[in-house]
């Protein structure tokens, strides 16, 4: 470890390690695989660079990182060769000639560490490239994306393996966010060959987290201001900042929006805006000129402000993970600052509508991850200890600072005023649960538990004539109970497994072993059926065509569009490869394309 002390004081200008980082620096230095579990703000990149530069200086090679945020590995980049440091990066935000220099200094031994993306890394060209050379170590950053019940999985993060085939060197994987099933499943995935592990201590004992049980906006929207005054955050010279999360872009722009009218200095950030528009909130944030940022979660990792006194999810996120790592980010200085999650069953409700994504095995996963939220939300025992035992275990040290410590009878009285505030369920005999059964069975096509419970009840909205719900016979045959109720019922059949879910993005119910019919599209349809690329690419033609005074064709045809949505271009060069588009619109559009391509990936 001489050398690695010597790395650390040299290049970084620190005297010593962190708590974890001698244990994840000094196995790959001693030829040895490791897994790395250290919190959000821990230091987790030097657990590379440190040993990356201890082999460069022993001439055994070039070190591989691979990680999924291309602004990020930017930043990196950018930071160490300010430190002197031999590094680069490859992404498909580069031309082909720049590619094509990163490429011939990595053959040519003259690169210490180059940063690559898991989409670069899994490909076979990339791996050809690599088998050539001598690689000294392979960091795996923001591990969690290999594994299925992590938060953000990846699929481009399972091909990394592959490397392995390749290459001979120590690997090591860093997350920040794992449980102990998300851990194994790294392990496995990335062939790690009986790694060192370590686990950092997650209590945060400057942050004070707190739960508010509130369902109308008007009450979160207040919350948010209380919490920001009492941060200090509404004074005109207020020092700090605040990042307020949300679940959709819609909601993202109306809380902004609404603060704004409250005289707030707030921006607001989420991937449907343009490259050019997040980059000017976030600088605008950056800079201070704008002193709460509402965002969704597209503003994520490599966050890095020390001042942050207030984070706040307006809405309860999908998991624990996702949870610890957007609130992880206030803090960093050291100074107290507070983690507010405002909560409603509705909210899990719609984080299911979300994140939905076909398969069993995905709905269980997410099904566990929402359920520890709601635990987490009504539990009356310390949320700094709910939190560091969900990824190290069980940790017995109570945080006298949050809610539940401070003021346990107030956070009771919360709880079961909002279970009050929740409808009495009634269980529905079983005869009226076969007037489900019939209903769904005689249906043309799937449809949404919502609208079919509805329709049982009587409902004449609009929605439920395109599902020829209106004309069942089983119409209003359940008027006689609440809308909950009934929806339960749904629920309880969807277990026993008498009904499945169907779709995707917006689960529908249908019939177990029934066959779905498909719908022959006729022409119109078909021409209308798009994918989400093409939406968002039919969206942004239409802003770039106010913008710039043209007609939307202009910027691009709809059969461009459609091209685009089918063949996933990841580079200037594949989209050179689509017809109609050409050089000059790929240089002046295709970074915004490839953004919008990657953000539906």
């Amino acid at each position: 470890m001489d050398d690695a002390y010597g790395v650390l004081r040299e290049v970084f200008g620190y005297d010593d390690f962190r708590a974890g980082q001698v244990e994840a620096v000094s196995a790959p230095i001693a030829g040895r695989d490791a897994l790395v579990l250290l919190p959000t703000g821990s230091g987790k990149s030097l657990c590379y660079q440190v040993p990356a530069l201890v082999f460069a200086r022993r001439a055994l090679g070039t070190s591989i990182v691979v990680s999924p945020l291309i602004a990020l590995m930017q930043d990196q980049v950018d930071t160490l060769k300010g430190r002197g440091v031999r590094a680069a990066v490859l992404n498909s935000h580069q031309d082909v000639g720049e590619r094509r220099e990163v490429l011939a200094a990595l053959a040519a031994g003259e690169l210490e560490l180059l940063y690559v993306s898991p989409e670069r890394a899994a490909m076979p060209s990339f791996r050809r490239a690599v088998s050539k050379i001598p690689v000294a170590m392979l960091a795996v950053d923001e591990a969690h994306c290999v594994s299925q019940w992590g938060h953000d999985f990846r699929p481009d993060y399972l091909k990394i393996g592959e490397l392995r085939d390749v290459v001979d060197a120590p690997v090591i994987a860093l997350t920040a966010t794992a449980t102990n099933r998300v851990m194994a499943e790294i392990e496995a995935r990335l062939n790690l060959d009986r790694p060192t592990i370590v686990r950092g201590d997650f209590g945060r004992p400057n942050l004070r987290f707190l739960v508010e049980h509130a369902k109308a906006r008007a009450e979160r929207l207040a919350a948010v201001e209380r919490e920001l005054d009492s941060a200090g955050l509404l004074r005109r010279a207020a020092r700090g900042r605040a990042i307020v999360y949300c679940s959709t872009r819609k909601t993202t722009e109306a809380v902004s929006k609404a603060l704004r009218t409250k005289g707030v200095a707030a921006g607001h950030y989420h991937a449907g805006r343009t490259k050019l528009a997040r980059e000017r909130a976030q600088r605008a944030f950056g800079a201070g000129r704008t002193k709460v940022l509402v965002a969704t979660n597209a503003f994520g990792m490599g966050i890095d402000y020390a001042d942050v006194r207030l984070i706040v999810h307006f809405d309860a996120p999908g998991s624990l993970e996702a949870y610890y790592q957007e609130a992880g980010r206030a803090g960093r200085d050291g100074a107290p600052a507070t983690c507010l999650m405002l909560f409603a069953p509705s909210d899990l409700v719609r984080q299911r509508k979300i994140g939905m994504s076909g398969g069993e095995a995905t709905e269980d996963r997410r099904e566990d991850a929402l359920e520890a939220v709601g635990r987490y939300a009504n539990a009356l025992l310390c949320r700094q200890q709910q939190l560091v035992a969900h990824f190290v275990g069980e940790d017995d040290r109570a945080c006298g600072t949050c809610d539940v410590c401070t003021n346990p009878d107030a956070v009771t009285a919360a709880i079961e005023e909002a279970d009050e505030r929740r409808p009495t369920i009634t269980e529905l005999p079983a005869e009226h649960r076969q007037i489900i059964v019939d209903a769904v069975d005689r249906l043309r096509r799937p449809v949404g538990k919502t609208n079919l419970a509805r329709a049982l009840r009587g409902g004449r909205a609009k929605s439920l004539a395109r599902g020829g719900l209106l004309t069942l016979p089983e119409y209003g045959k359940l008027a006689e109970f609440d809308e909950p109720s009934v929806i339960a019922a749904i629920e309880g059949l969807l277990e026993a497994g008498v009904l499945v879910r169907t779709g995707r993005r917006f689960p529908t119910i249908w019939m177990a072993g029934k066959a779905v019919r498909e719908k022959q599209p006729t022409s119109t349809t078909t021409t209308r059926r798009t994918g989400s690329i093409a939406r968002d690419l039919d969206n942004y033609r239409k802003r770039m065509a106010r913008k710039l005074k043209w007609k939307a064709y202009m910027v691009m045809q709809r059969r461009v569009l459609l091209a685009i949505d089918r063949q996933r271009p990841d580079s200037h060069d594949d989209l050179l490869r689509i017809p109609g588009l050409g050089p000059a619109k790929v240089a002046r559009f295709g970074d915004d394309i490839l953004d919008i391509v990657r953000r539906n990936e």
